[in-house]
């Protein structure tokens, strides 16, 4: 209980220190960027007077030469727009001549720069100091990612400087269950402030990663363990439905089984460690297919993308990367060195419509997820309808069922924004600015407050 104390103050003092260092408000944007300063709010001698944007502050309008809203539904883009924030919250978004800018709001023009929602990276292990497994058991449901998680760590202060405003923090892929991932921003605050979901999601792992446990496991065997803990799983949810709607003995609480209540009644998902064909097939037929349960495929490489269609089918997204080619000799038998084959993009052609890219950081660093997305357009993603774009946006926030919340740029969601200097499918384009629910938290060229 000591450690967990110290634990717990240390991420608050981490939080308390960031959020007294970081810049308290908004300045023009490089690229000739201009700003109208609005009047201070009356208040209160000594108290503290929020900036523009945050929670408890006047309004921000933000204007831009494009504004990529990144909805599911086309077109996803403004030209010339306006996006004005209020309360750490998008009010409204839209061309500059249909847009009313309210009295009182700070008007930042940021010129030629383009705007769009923080990314979402929905497969990382960059919330704490290491990676998180515990490999006693082939299957530990009960296990937390969040009792790890470190407010104020490195690896969160540089995937928000990329742009990634929003991860899914996951166990390793040990054993064939690693346990429960938390979704959470990148900073700053505490824990508390951070926090998105928990559960964020429910990790499991097939294939080459569980093999390696113990005295070797073959995946028959793994697919042994999984359907056992489903089924008791299933079984424990369906205990406490029962009591909730009829009454009756209430069922005895397993705490390493309550993430299946969450699961079969929708609040959180499984997110696969997954890749080849034969494993892909299995995560598709038996989690989806066999128990009906909400679940991704995370990294999908090699020759999952032969799945494409049943995926399509059955709901089931694919989240790829950190790959994001394949070498398929079996489509050129007489080509020794094989061909090179997008993922994402095979997926995309096969007729999949919900694909994103992920990074497993710190395998590729979170703050490249925008490089993964530029990659699968290298390597043949269509991103001529703002796919690549809502790859890292809009797809991974449905996915993770925090889409309400975040992944673009509309009325009543986080206003987590992004000044960028050029098209996110670029890899040459850098972030210049970012917010987070209203509040300037990087601006390039500035020291970091942290």
């Amino acid at each position: 209980m000591r450690i967990l104390r110290e634990i717990r103050v240390s991420s608050l003092a981490a939080g308390l220190l960031w959020a007294a260092l970081a810049c308290p408000s908004a300045v023009a944007s490089e690229g000739g960027a201009t700003a109208e300063a609005a009047p201070a709010p009356p208040g209160e001698v000594g108290a503290r007077v929020m900036p523009p944007g945050e929670a408890g502050g006047p309004g921000l309008a933000l204007r831009a030469r494009k504004i990529l809203t990144a909805t599911r539904a086309a077109p996803g883009f403004v030209d010339n727009g306006t996006l004005l924030v209020r309360d750490g919250r998008v009010e409204a978004v839209g061309p500059t001549a249909e847009i009313e800018v309210p009295e009182g709001y700070q008007v930042i023009d940021v010129g030629q720069s383009w705007l769009m929602p923080g990314l979402v990276d929905a497969h990382t292990h960059s919330g704490s100091r290491g990676d998180y497994n515990d490999m006693v058991f082939q299957t530990n449901p009960g296990l937390r990612i969040s009792a790890a998680i470190t407010p104020g760590w490195t690896n969160l202060h540089r995937a928000m400087a990329g742009g990634v405003t929003t991860v899914l923090s996951i166990p390793g892929s040990g054993t064939n269950v690693g346990g429960q991932g938390i979704l959470m921003k990148t900073g700053p605050g505490t824990y508390e402030e951070m926090l998105v979901r928990n559960p964020g999601s429910f990790k499991l792992a097939q294939g080459d990663n569980p093999t390696r446990w113990g005295y070797g496991m073959g995946r028959s065997m793994m697919n042994f363990h999984l359907r056992s803990l489903l089924r008791c799983g299933r079984a424990y949810w369906r205990g406490w439905r029962e009591f909730e709607e009829s009454g009756g003995s209430e069922p005895e609480r397993r705490i390493q089984h309550d993430v299946f209540r969450d699961l079969n009644e929708g609040r959180t998902q499984i997110s696969v460690h997954t890749q080849y064909y034969q494993l892909v097939l299995t995560t598709i037929t038996m989690l989806k297919g066999e128990f009906g349960l909400p679940t991704y495929i995370d990294h999908g490489t090699f020759d999952g993308y032969r799945t494409a269609e049943l995926a399509q089918e059955l709901g089931v997204a694919a989240i790829i990367g950190p790959r994001q080619i394949s070498i398929d000799s079996r489509r050129f038998p007489n080509d020794i060195s094989g061909s090179i084959v997008g993922c994402a993009g095979e997926y995309q052609a096969r007729g999949h419509q919900l694909v994103g890219f992920n990074t497993d950081a710190p395998v590729v660093a979170s703050e490249e997820l925008s490089v993964q997305s530029a990659m699968g357009v290298r390597y043949g993603f269509d991103n001529s309808q703002m796919d690549a774009v809502r790859g890292v946006t809009i797809v991974p926030a449905i996915v993770a069922g925090i889409d309400e919340r975040v992944g673009s740029l509309e009325p009543g969601k986080d206003a987590d924004i992004l000044v960028l200097d050029g098209d996110p499918a670029d890899a040459r384009t850098a972030v210049r600015t970012v917010y987070l629910e209203g509040r300037r938290v990087y601006e390039f060229g500035e020291a970091p407050g942290w």
